[in-house]
C-alpha cells in the first residue's frame, strides 16, 4: 500500500493512525539525504544518510524505489518490502507520487492511495503552521503540490483529507476491503 499527498496533505498523520489500529500494516521508514526537521529523529521518522551512503545502497539495488523530492533524495529499502510481504503483513509506504509509481512498477499488486488536500490555500496554511520549512523550502513544496495533485489521476484511490478522522476512516475502509479481497 502506498499513501501519497503533497507535503502538508496529512499522509504521515493518517499512516500513523492506521498503523496503530491495523496490526497487519507495517509502516515503512524511508532513507533520506535531507537533514531532520524539528523534532524528527533518525531511526524513528527517517533514516538520515549521506549522499555517498545513498549512492552505495542505490547502486547495489537496495531500494524498491527512490526519488529526488524537494531537492533531497528518499528511498524505500527493498528488503523491507519483500520481508513484510513474505510474513503476510502489508507494507505501508508513505511516499511521494514519483515513489508511488516506482513501487507500482516494483510490485504491480501495490494499491496507490492519494490524500487530496481540500484546497491549495488550506495546504499552504498547513505547511506554514508546522514551522518546519524555510521560506525557500516552503515555496518548493507549494510549487510541487500542483504537479503532485495532477499525478493523483494515476492513483487507484483519491481521498480528500478535509477532516482527519473521516480521512483515516475512508483509508481504513479501502485497506480492509483490499486485504479481504486477497
Amino acid at each position: 500500500m502506498v499513501l501519497s499527498s503533497p507535503s502538508g496533505g496529512g499522509k504521515t498523520t493518517v499512516a500513523l493512525a492506521l498503523a496503530r489500529e491495523l496490526p497487519f500494516l507495517k509502516l515503512s521508514r524511508s532513507l533520506t539525504t535531507r537533514a531532520p526537521r524539528g523534532s524528527e529523529q533518525s531511526g524513528r521518522d527517517y533514516d538520515y544518510i549521506t549522499d555517498a551512503e545513498f549512492d552505495r545502497i542505490r547502486d547495489a539495488g537496495g531500494f524498491a524505489e527512490w526519488a529526488q523530492v524537494h531537492g533531497h533524495r528518499y528511498g524505500t529499502p527493498a528488503a523491507f518490502v519483500r520481508e513484510t510481504c513474505a510474513t503476510g503483513d502489508c507494507p505501508l509506504l508513505v511516499i511521494d507520487v514519483e515513489g508511488g509509481k516506482a513501487i507500482k512498477r516494483f510490485d504491480p499488486r501495490t494499491a496507490l492511495i492519494f490524500l487530496m488536500p481540500p484546497s491549495l490555500d488550506e495546504l499552504k496554511a498547513r505547511l506554514r503552521a508546522r514551522h518546519t520549512e524555510s521560506p525557500a523550502d516552503l515555496n518548493i513544496r507549494l510549487n510541487n503540490a500542483a504537479r503532485e495533485i495532477a499525478e493523483s489521476a494515476k492513483y487507484d484511490y483519491i481521498i480528500t483529507n478535509e477532516q482527519l478522522d473521516l480521512a483515516v476512516s475512508q483509508v481504513r475502509r479501502v485497506l480492509l476491503r483490499l486485504r479481504n479481497d486477497q
